[in-house]
């Protein structure tokens, strides 16, 4: 899990704390994301820090409470968000890699068990965001001859969820102790016409880079929550 970032589209919140430990509800957004987790059968959780490390090792200790392993990779300096898996040594053939701001229901089994299944290299989930231009579009011909017209017109595209299942050998694209992130790897995978996937989910999602998904993320934590932490509902923190 990714908690290494600045967070500074999210200031002035994140100069107290990391934008993974901000509170939605009562729970940080990070200890939502690592009870999903345990539910859905993950135990081994390893968190790329970098900036305020401490706060995280304090807060999230060796996961025991959550019933899960948590360890800490540690960045010395900023590496984007793919090059700090270059110094996690033991990772598995296939992991989950997940930012950690996101707010989902996506079933992170079923997302994990399906790129297992087709023995994919990358697969990423994605969402549909729909964007309204809040003017009205002219268009015009070669002479400035009014040719069309559109009314606060509306595109949708889908966007990465900050959701991946990822096979080790991506890492072979990845250089050393080098800034690195995810669209450098889709390119790069791109050029070399390595496939990666794409799995659109229609389900809640929701990051927390700006103040306005904050607040949105806090209302949508406690509209959903029957949904988001089921478990909850029967004091349990993992199925047995």
């Amino acid at each position: 899990m990714l908690a290494g970032g600045r967070g500074a589209r999210l200031r002035p919140y994140t100069v107290v704390l990391p934008k993974p430990l901000m509170p939605i509800g009562e729970y940080p957004i990070l200890e939502v994301i690592i009870r999903q987790l345990v539910r859905f059968g993950f135990d081994r959780i390893t968190l790329a820090v970098n900036q305020q490390a401490e706060i995280f090792k304090a807060f999230c200790q060796d996961g025991a409470r959550w019933r899960a392993r948590i360890d800490y990779s540690l960045e010395t300096k900023p590496l984007s968000t793919i090059a700090p898996l270059k110094l996690i040594r033991d990772l598995p053939e296939d992991f989950l890699l997940l930012n950690g701001d996101v707010l989902t229901d996506l079933n992170f089994a079923s997302f994990y068990e399906r790129h297992i299944r087709e023995r994919r290299l990358f697969t990423i989930g994605a969402s549909t965001r729909r964007h309204v231009i809040d003017y009205g579009v002219l268009e015009m011909d070669a002479s400035n001859r009014l040719s069309g017209f559109l009314e606060k017109p509306a595109h949708e595209y889908l966007v990465s969820m900050g959701v991946y299942a990822v096979n080790r050998r991506v890492l072979d694209l990845v250089p050393a102790d080098t800034k690195y992130g995810f669209d450098d790897l889709m390119l790069e995978m791109l050029r070399a016409g390595m496939a990666a996937y794409v799995e659109p989910y229609s389900g809640e999602w929701l990051d927390i880079g700006r103040p306005d998904d904050y607040l949105q993320a806090i209302d949508t934590f406690e509209r959903s929550r029957s949904r988001l932490l089921p478990e909850e509902e029967t004091g349990a923190i993992a199925s047995p």
